[in-house]
């Protein structure tokens, strides 16, 4: 019986969502936030059906977000389609190493100085909490390949990198704790964890898409060949990234980012600054996936299309997930005061800070620093701390305050998004 509810609870919230998705558009509201009060009903909170404790069950989360978080950061990369030579990524590249370090060491400093935290559970907390979201940021993300407006294509690069640029930090709160080795004087960490293993997986990720995206290509412009299936191309694209930047000790989150970057390069490379037809692949003659002219635009396209259904699906089910686990949270003095100190200040000086100089506006640079969306990746890297060992009264405390973070970020973006978004909107009209 309780199998056969959850069929109903799934196949009601999805046609729900599906019928009311354009509302919500108009609305301060965002999907998410459907999302996590619907776990919320069906968690301890509500009616029971749904039971979960991010220390007991780290593992299984651990799992459910790594592959959300592996599918958004293929589908962001996706959509990036300016040259790295463009200066609209100077922003995207700041954020991620600049930004992250300032966010990490404030946060970091808090932990140790405000919360009582160790050295160690203070990096971590903040290494979990520095990565911004690609996912639940959707709405203020570029909507297309074609979409560059410095503020969206700053937030989805931004997002595309530091789910990867954070695992270093990650890995220096574990060394702090005695949980991983960092080496004498931390050469082992900076040597493997940061140099190795951020440059190996943007490298990986390149090769593994620029030389798939090649082989496929070839195959049907040449031979007619290798057509159809787009869909076994993007899961064995992003699988056979993350998986090998995982063998050989890299960050894999960087390596996927890369390799959905590689495959729209390679578009970009025949189709040139035209805009490529964005028209869904299923509304298109399927012959033009061998049409030597067509070919690399129906490509990305077909890999884009599935890849933000999957996307899609993996939101709902996280979220899900985040509103039944909401019971753990005590919401004490300590969560209270800390997510505004995180989300309203040392975010936005982070920004600030990074971005000094760009040529970007003091508008702009306040539309970033306040759209630093948390979510499934700060979900990932604390439940990948309780699997390596982090546990006990430190260990509740980093899981009450990241739990309090990403749904406190869920309902006060999700709420704000709409309506910034249309004032953004109308003052770039007139330019």
């Amino acid at each position: 019986m309780e199998f056969t509810i959850w069929y109903l609870t799934i196949g009601v919230l999805l046609i729900a969502m599906a019928l009311a998705g354009s509302v919500l558009k108009r609305l301060p509201l965002s999907s998410a936030m459907f999302y996590m009060a619907t776990g919320a009903a069906l968690g301890p909170l509500g009616i029971g059906h749904l039971d979960l404790d991010i220390i007991r069950d780290a593992r299984l989360l651990e799992r459910f977000t790594e592959v959300a978080v592996v599918i958004s950061l293929f589908t962001a990369g996706l959509k990036l389609r300016l040259p790295l030579t463009d200066r609209r990524w100077r922003t995207c590249i700041l954020m991620a190493s600049a930004g992250m370090m300032l966010t990490v060491a404030a946060i970091a400093a808090v932990g140790v100085l405000l919360l009582g935290l160790s050295p160690g559970a203070a990096v971590l907390l903040g290494g979990i909490l520095a990565p911004t979201d690609p996912v639940l940021a959707s709405d203020v993300q570029v909507e297309h390949a074609q979409d560059s407006e410095a503020v969206r294509f700053g937030l989805t690069g931004e997002a595309g990198l530091n789910d990867g640029t954070a695992f270093p930090f990650v890995m220096l709160g574990l060394g702090l704790l005695g949980l991983h080795e960092l080496g004498a004087g931390g050469f082992r960490w900076f040597g493997v964890d940061v140099l190795w293993g951020t440059i190996a997986g943007l490298a990986i990720g390149t090769i593994c898409g620029s030389l798939t995206s090649r082989l496929v290509l070839y195959l049907r412009r040449v031979h007619r060949e290798a057509v159809g299936l787009d869909d076994f191309l993007a899961l064995g694209l992003l699988s056979l990234s993350y998986g090998l930047a995982l063998v050989l000790h890299a960050y894999g989150f960087l390596a996927v980012f890369a390799a959905g970057l590689a495959l729209r390069r390679i578009e970009r490379e025949h189709t040139g600054d035209a805009k490529p037809d964005e028209s869904p692949v299923e509304s298109v003659d399927a012959r033009d996936a061998t049409d030597p002219e067509r070919a690399p635009a129906y490509m990305a396209q077909a890999v884009l299309t599935f890849n933000e259904q999957l996307e899609r699906i993996g939101e709902v089910a996280v979220v899900l997930l985040v509103g039944a686990m909401l019971a753990n949270v005590s919401w004490s003095a300590q969560p209270l005061w800390f997510i505004p100190v995180l989300l309203m200040i040392i975010r936005p000086a982070a920004t600030f800070l990074s971005l000094i100089g760009q040529p970007i506006t003091t508008g702009q640079r306040a539309f970033i620093g306040w759209f630093g969306v948390r979510g499934i990746g700060s979900i990932y890297y604390l439940a990948y701390a309780v699997t390596h060992g982090v546990d006990g009264t430190e260990g509740r405390t980093l899981a009450e305050l990241t739990l309090a973070v990403v749904a406190t970020s869920i309902v006060v973006h999700g709420i704000s998004v709409t309506p910034l978004m249309r004032r953004y909107g109308q003052r770039r009209q007139p330019a």
